[in-house]
């Protein structure tokens, strides 16, 4: 197991050196946020690759794992391709630009971190899948797993979906987007994201004990990260100034958890 997820740890350094390189040359790292979805597959299927004879468990957690995360990576790939430098990060290395430091900091200050971060969140499904050679029914706790992620899917697909069809709208420039599964939460994608490997967990837990207590942290800090730290939080710091009626639209509508909006006071 340990030599497994070694070998895991070793491709996921190789493939985000290279992209470091390409980062470097293009002078943009915004495209890592494509590979966050992308990478986690890849973790997958590397941990899929090395049993001899993979159990339906196994079939399954590489499925899920794969169909969140080549969407999300060719969702966002698309973005990057269409709207250009992530605002975000270029805030985080505009100084270390302006200095000559940009492909220094862009390994330290972005891609070795997202890889550690990339790892841990993707350990139910290594984790699951290096567990799960020997074949094994899927129990009561695995099913409820792939309900929780069909209803996140639903989420973060429909939610991306309706996102994007609402900015292709020339008229929709600057609004606030509060429509469809918006209505009811600010972040339909981010809520889809936290079920989905929630889920992933669940089926990966049905497996043995001992795989549930390593991996949860995987789905903690995602979830932790979407609310508080990268996402929903610091997307929400500057929309306020570029959307008006945002404000409104936070006091009506849920910030996470799916909610009948509040009627306005």
């Amino acid at each position: 197991m340990i030599d497994a997820l070694l070998a895991n740890a070793a491709i996921l350094v190789g493939v985000v050196l290279i992209l470091w390189v390409i980062s470097v040359q293009i002078d943009d790292v915004s495209f890592i946020d494509s590979f966050w979805g992308a990478g986690m597959a890849l973790m997958a299927f590397a941990s899929w690759m090395q049993l001899a004879q993979p159990g339906a468990l196994a079939n399954l957690l590489l499925a899920m794992t794969a169909a969140w995360g080549l969407r999300l990576g060719i969702y966002l790939l698309r973005r990057w391709r269409a709207e250009g430098e992530d605002k975000r990060y270029e805030r985080m290395l505009r100084k270390d630009r302006e200095k000559g430091r940009f492909a220094i900091a862009a390994l330290t200050k972005i891609w070795l971190g997202q890889a550690v971060l990339l790892f841990l969140v993707s350990s139910p499904a290594q984790l699951g899948i290096l567990s799960s050679a020997e074949p094994a029914p899927i129990t009561g706790i695995a099913w409820a797993g792939i309900a929780l992620y069909l209803v996140g899917i639903f989420f973060e697909w429909v939610g991306d979906w309706q996102l994007a069809k609402f900015k292709a709208d020339p008229a929709n420039k600057g609004q606030v987007m509060d429509r469809g599964l918006w209505r009811y939460t600010r972040h339909p994608n981010y809520f889809g994201d936290a079920c989905a490997w929630w889920g992933i967990w669940l089926v990966a837990a049905s497996i043995a004990w001992e795989v549930a207590a390593l991996t949860v942290a995987g789905p903690l800090f995602l979830t932790f990260t979407l609310v508080k730290w990268s996402g929903a939080a610091l997307l929400e710091k500057g929309m306020k100034h570029s959307r008006p009626g945002y404000e409104e639209y936070k006091r009506r509508t849920s910030s996470f958890i799916p909610w009948p909006p509040r009627s306005a006071a």
